[in-house]
């Protein structure tokens, strides 16, 4: 029996108060390349909060958020291989690509320029995307992740957002190497990852936070190597050349001089987090040729490479599991920094 054309219910917001109330749409029939997935559980990300309230002007509302998607498949396209009817798998934040340009040859698609994402925007068939606080979604099969066998819906989904957005940087900049030395600025959704991966990695892990009451988490519960309040000017001066990379996870403004200071000679910083704006001294990355720069989330064979090793190593993101109807709540936990480490909604259990 095709799923095709069944009512999917989601939670949407109708304008730019970012509130949320149950929605009733349509999705794209199947289409021969398409997975169709029962969402069983959805990560909130910070983009859930920002896009809803139209912080970057290109609100399409009614708007179903949510990004970080797990669930069954249900149904598979004529021409679909690999995937098949009961298998487990997440979607991220990318959810079809022109699939021929240069980006898309390389499998990072996360780049492409008719990259569609997974909520607001158009999709292929013309209409808005709606995101994963729903029933069920259809996707291309190129943007369909197995979950590996035994790995927890609810601790996958967010590896499809705040999973792959610190592993990806890790990746392509060498920082897999045991012995290094890693910084990570915030402990948050993606902070703990980074701090995961890295142990994971064999890397020495130091935390900067603003808050000396994450001392004891950082180190005891995530497995953190050392810990530094960054507002404490001699235990900053103490780190002064000693890390070989720094994840900078942080949204809110800082001055990124004090922490280019502990990179080594070679050093590199990475922006995951979006301030508003990034303060430094030129010459400070000069004497020492030190590098500043950005990453968003990885592509497609990142993706699932990803998942495979969380699930080889026993990587689990610290989450809380919340019912559908808490989402109002949940997010504005999430402004408040509330949340230790994760909030994912249990679709399939609340969503009625």
């Amino acid at each position: 029996m095709s799923c095709s054309g069944k009512e999917c219910l989601g939670w949407a917001a109708r304008d730019s108060s970012g509130h949320l109330s149950p929605y009733q749409f349509s999705r794209r029939a199947v289409g021969s390349d398409d997975v169709w997935v029962k969402i069983t559980h959805c990560g909130i990300c910070y983009g859930d909060v920002a896009v809803p309230r139209n912080k970057f002007g290109d609100a399409k509302y009614p708007m179903v958020p949510g990004h970080e998607i797990t669930g069954v498949v249900k149904e598979v396209g004529s021409n679909v291989h690999g995937f098949k009817v009961g298998d487990y798998v997440g979607i991220g934040a990318t959810v079809n690509s022109c699939q021929e340009c240069e980006w898309c040859d390389i499998s990072q698609e996360v780049h492409c320029t008719k990259g569609v994402r997974t909520f607001n925007a158009v999709d292929v068939d013309g209409t808005i995307a709606q995101g994963g606080y729903s029933s069920h979604y259809v996707v291309h099969q190129r943007f369909c992740f197995k979950v590996p066998d035994g790995y927890p819906l609810a601790s996958a989904a967010p590896l499809l957002c705040a999973g792959i957005t610190v592993y990806s940087p890790m990746m392509r900049h060498k920082m897999n190497q045991p012995g290094k030395s890693l910084g990570v600025i915030g402990i948050g959704g993606l902070g703990h990852m980074a701090i995961k991966f890295g142990k994971a990695f064999g890397l020495s892990i130091t935390v900067f936070s603003t808050s000396e009451s994450k001392r004891d988490e950082s180190l005891n519960k995530l497995g953190a190597d050392k810990f530094v309040v960054s507002s404490n000017a001699q235990q900053m001066a103490a780190q002064a050349n000693s890390l070989d990379f720094i994840i900078d996870t942080a949204s809110g403004d800082h001055p990124l001089d004090p922490y280019i200071s502990l990179l080594k000679t070679n050093g590199v910083l990475v922006l995951v987090g979006v301030p508003t704006e990034a303060k430094f001294s030129p010459i400070n990355l000069v004497i020492g040729n030190k590098t500043i720069t950005g990453s968003g989330a990885g592509g497609n064979k990142e993706m699932q490479e990803m998942l495979n090793f969380c699930a080889a190593h026993k990587i689990y993101p610290e989450i809380e599991v919340i019912p559908m109807e808490y989402i109002n709540e949940a997010l504005e936990r999430l402004i408040k920094r509330d949340v230790k480490y994760r909030l994912v909604i249990d679709i399939e259990n609340s969503l009625k």
